[in-house]
């Protein structure tokens, strides 16, 4: 996503009057110098996503956010989206949200496929810990990375 996004958690746990909630991924745009949740979801966007995104800033620029930082930015990450239902439901919304799709593949390009382990090393890997094994099995990965 750039250099000016820093991580600040996944499933970030809000406390909201004893009830709990987690936002998918928060992030911190320096030079925005804003909070940036991002909400991900497997189907198509949803009216009802950009209330639950409003109720996550309100929150957060309420009990997290900084005072010399910007009000935070919602992004809503759908597997597809309506246009027409997208621009309806952000129509009237004073707070930045912004909605965008993502795509599957169900293969690596092939210059990452060697520089993985197959599907049995890793289940290997993973037996290894079921008995005991050692755990630095996956430090012998580390030279193929380079």
């Amino acid at each position: 996503m750039g250099g000016d996004f820093s991580y600040i958690g996944n499933q970030y746990h809000l406390d909201i009057t004893g009830e709990d909630y987690y936002i998918d991924l928060l992030l911190f745009h320096r030079r925005l110098r804003s909070l940036i949740a991002i909400d991900l979801k497997i189907g198509e966007f949803k009216p009802e996503y950009t209330g639950k995104m409003q109720f996550y800033l309100s929150a957060l620029d309420e009990t997290v956010k900084q005072n010399d930082e910007n009000p935070s930015i919602g992004i809503i990450i759908c597997k597809s989206k309506n246009r027409t239902r997208v621009e309806y439901t952000l129509r009237n919304t004073s707070v930045p949200v912004g909605v965008t799709t993502y795509a599957l593949h169900n293969s690596f390009p092939n210059n990452i496929h060697a520089l993985l382990p197959s599907p049995d090393e890793i289940a290997a890997i993973v037996q290894s810990f079921d008995d005991g094994g050692n755990r630095n099995n996956l430090t012998g990965y580390a030279h193929d990375v380079t």
